[in-house]
């Protein structure tokens, strides 16, 4: 069996696509000059409501709507605190993410009867391509939702660099101070843009616990957030370099599992997409402060 294949690719966008969209609700926040660390809790906080609404209605759709409506209600534990009322957004951001772990632990033994792990016969998945009866190569064994991140992040790269509103966006990033004496309703722009990275990590939420696999795990997200966190550093909170860092986290994954099978331990293969985002982390920064001494010189 080669390592790289077909099935390989198909690994690498499974693996990506929910840290792709909680990153890209990242991004939208930090070109807003809001600097959103929640992600991880709110990705959790999605995976779970998902197989919640999937659980209570037996519908997988109905379960990712449920997945964004109530992460984007999540959301407003970082929204209103640090838009309204200019808190760290460093301190509510571990707050919001300490407070989904034990929370989803909590709700998950009152409303799904279990603790640790949640599946059944009953829960419904997301559709694959392969089971609506498409034969689309490489997304076959996929759920319509993999092909829509990347389609959202060339939305938003067009919305960002394109756009009256997209634009307004970055300047009040860049400049709030001159967005206010212009008029702009700075508040109501980042308000916008932590929920839209809400409803974004609830779509990534679902994807993970509906379409990755079918069930929740207390803690399932496993540092995904974080990861999206480090890919909005690496791209420089631009598109597409933060899809390509994403990326890069899942080709690790996939690879870790694809050696896991071929004799690596479990424990080197679970920890190699983490240490290769970090090492990309620690390549990105020296290779700016490099460019600063250039500069400076």
């Amino acid at each position: 069996m080669s390592v790289f294949d077909v099935a390989f690719v198909s690994a690498v966008l499974t693996a990506s696509t929910p840290v792709v969209l909680a990153a890209l609700g990242g991004l939208l926040c930090q070109a807003a000059g809001v600097f959103n660390m929640a992600l991880e809790g709110q990705v959790l906080w999605g995976a779970f409501s998902g197989v919640l609404f999937s659980h209570l209605t037996g519908n997988a759709w109905l379960g990712v709507a449920g997945a964004v409506v109530t992460t984007t209600a999540y959301a407003l534990l970082l929204s209103v605190p640090t838009v309204a009322f200019r808190a760290d957004p460093v301190v509510v951001a571990v707050g919001v993410n300490l407070l989904a772990l034990g929370l989803t632990a909590f709700l998950m033994r009152g409303l799904l009867g279990v603790g640790g792990t949640y599946t059944s016969p009953e829960l419904r998945g997301l559709p694959t391509f392969a089971r609506l009866g498409l034969d689309v190569p490489v997304l076959g064994p996929q759920s319509p939702l993999v092909p829509l991140a990347p389609l959202l992040v060339a939305a938003a790269a067009w919305w960002l660099a394109r756009t009256r509103s997209g634009l307004r966006l970055r300047g009040i990033g860049r400049h709030p101070e001159a967005a206010l004496s212009l008029g702009l309703k700075v508040g109501r722009y980042r308000h916008g843009v932590v929920l839209g990275a809400g409803a974004l990590c609830g779509l990534g939420g679902a994807q993970l616990a509906l379409g990755n696999v079918t069930l929740f795990s207390e803690g399932m997200s496993a540092g995904r957030g974080w990861v999206a966190v480090v890919a909005v550093m690496l791209g420089g909170a631009r598109p597409w370099p933060v899809l390509a860092s994403c990326l890069l986290f899942g080709a690790a994954e996939a690879l870790g599992f694809r050696l896991q099978g071929l004799g690596l331990p479990q424990q080197a293969a679970d920890a190699a997409p983490y240490v290769i985002t970090l090492l990309a982390l620690v390549v990105a920064a020296a290779a700016r402060g490099r460019r600063r001494l250039l500069e400076a010189s």
